[in-house]
């Protein structure tokens, strides 16, 4: 695929600088990034969506390996591959001849009527599978009701039903339905934060006081959304050292107009028995219901527990990892640079030069991310509603793929 090439290089990249940050900002990217790569790839005459799939592992795993603690790259890339299957076990099951069965019931069949749409067997199991499952953010978005989707599809695969035959308009087919599908993914991502937010009313009630630590953008709008439904509230906000994006959190709530307190990540266990709710935002949730955030979160869920206060975790479903956090792909932690904590000047003064290497006598860590487990969170609120942290097995099942959930490129034998 020579002309995505280019892009594909310098999205690693930008991987690497950590030029590209966020799991928000890294999901829509990889997504469109992928998007493009199905777009510009050349479809041969047998085994299209395998060799699909692997074209996107191969691009998965330079992306994943750029930058392993953006989890959220290879979820998208999950996704991904997941659809390509979905995609292709629709259009085969199309595909297959005599397999249709008119589109009306039985007391309302006419059989002068022959002009009647017909539906395939593949397109009313899909549509079986779609209403036993929540209806995707696109549908909700668009307010597409159901009954037109599937009249869609019908007219959709009553014309390729006459063309079995034609191995190429199936090809194209599979293209652009992945294509389309990639789409719903980012507009699902895009609208993760309004999906979010809808839900801020049910949970945030009439002078309720709020803790939550570090800057979150998932944070932030929910918080608003309570706001602009008149609901009054106080929010202490943990500093989030070394870093401080409490403190810009803090600001951004009170230009809104909420009421704000900054406390120090030290003060949580003395001030938590004042607080009706922690909210607090994750990078990423694993399989068993545990969740990566930003550093210190392990305490602030620990002296919610004691304090039996609520521990919600706000997030969108692009953070919903298959793996585990025993998993060897799981790069749990990240290091950042000892100067959030100690000057260079004061830093250089801890340096022992009676050595001929200058080995220092002093040793900085400055993590990035903490671990809660699942045993410690209350709820999720995710774009797709409140779940308890037992059932994101069940989300994850939706999204991904048993044989995907390692990203690496099949045997050429």
């Amino acid at each position: 695929m020579p002309d995505v090439q280019p892009l594909v290089s310098d999205f690693v990249l930008k991987l690497k600088r950590r030029k590209v940050e966020g799991s928000h900002a890294v999901a829509r990217q990889t997504a469109e990034l992928l998007r493009s790569v199905v777009s510009q790839h050349r479809m041969g005459s047998t085994n299209q969506a395998a060799a699909l799939a692997d074209a996107i592992r191969a691009v998965g795993e330079h992306l994943i390996a750029a930058n392993p603690i953006e989890l959220a790259v290879g979820n998208i890339v999950r996704r991904v591959l997941h659809i390509i299957k979905e995609e292709d076990i629709s259009s085969t099951a199309v595909g297959i001849e005599g397999l249709s069965v008119t589109a009306v019931s039985d007391d309302e069949y006419d059989s002068g009527n022959d002009d009647r749409p017909t539906l395939s067997a593949a397109v009313l199991a899909s549509h079986a599978r779609n209403t036993l499952r929540a209806p995707s953010l696109q549908t909700l978005l668009d307010d597409i009701p159901v009954s037109t989707a599937l009249s869609h599809s019908a007219s959709s695969a009553g014309d390729s039903d006459g063309k079995t035959g034609d191995k190429s308009l199936k090809t194209r087919k599979l293209k652009h339905d992945v294509i389309a599908a990639i789409g719903d993914l980012i507009e699902e991502i895009d609208t993760c934060y309004d999906q979010i937010s809808e839900q801020a009313v049910e949970l945030i009630h009439q002078n309720e006081v709020i803790l939550t630590l570090g800057r979150s953008k998932t944070v932030k709008e929910f918080l608003y959304a309570a706001k602009e439904k008149k609901r009054s509230f106080r929010v202490f906000v943990a500093e989030g050292a070394p870093r401080y994006q409490g403190h810009v959190l803090a600001k951004e709530l009170v230009e809104k107009g909420v009421q704000t307190t900054v406390i120090t990540d030290s003060a949580v266990f003395a001030m938590i028995s004042r607080v009706n709710m922690v909210i607090v935002g994750a990078h990423a949730i694993m399989a068993n219901g545990g969740v990566i955030a930003p550093i210190g979160m392990n305490m602030v869920a620990l002296a919610a527990q004691r304090h039996a206060v609520p521990f919600v975790v706000v997030a969108g479903s692009h953070k919903l990892c298959p793996l585990y956090p025993h998993n060897p792909e799981v790069l749990l932690n990240e290091l950042k640079s000892p100067s959030d904590l100690l000057d260079f000047g004061e830093f250089s003064n801890c340096m022992n030069f009676s050595t001929q290497d200058g080995t220092p006598l002093v040793d900085v860590v400055n993590p990035t991310f903490d671990y809660v487990p699942p045993k410690l969170i209350s709820l999720f609120v995710t774009d797709t509603g409140g779940h308890s942290p037992s059932y994101i097995y069940r989300l994850i099942s939706e999204y991904y793929s048993a044989d995907d959930l390692a990203v690496r490129r099949m045997s050429s034998s």
